[in-house]
């Protein structure tokens, strides 16, 4: 079984976080203590959820927390949208992240999908269906 850290949906959620982080490290202390922590936390339990689901050995239970890790890729959006609302973020920095979280979405369903595929497989396999 491959590391969690092998996973592409993976790589490019902590490449979202780490983007995100190197924003709201600039941001003034106000701003870092009532957002900033928002939306770190937000962009970080994406790769956090997918890290845990895979080492819970479960389909359904790894299932769960991708479907998680989307309710946080959401926030962060929600998140981002505000930021750039409020002149947090330049048009550079959105034009940064917006492609990267355009390509997070449908590969988080991919691999929710293929999750659940693998379930599937493993019910048909061994009968239990």
């Amino acid at each position: 079984m491959e590391s969690f850290q092998q996973l592409q949906v993976y790589q490019l959620a902590e490449k979202i976080s780490n983007e995100i982080w190197l924003i709201v490290k600039k941001w003034d202390e106000f701003t870092k203590d009532t957002m900033g922590k928002q939306i770190v936390r937000s962009a970080d339990s994406v790769g956090a959820n997918i890290a845990e689901g895979h080492g819970r050995y479960s389909c359904q239970e790894n299932q769960r927390f991708v479907k998680i890790a989307r309710g946080s890729l959401n926030e962060t959006r929600h998140w981002l949208r505000l930021a750039y609302a409020r002149n947090l973020l330049t048009q550079k920095q959105s034009d940064r992240l917006h492609p990267l979280l355009n390509e997070l979405s449908p590969k988080l369903n991919a691999y929710l999908n293929s999750l659940k595929q693998k379930a599937k497989d493993r019910t048909y396999a061994t009968g239990t269906g």
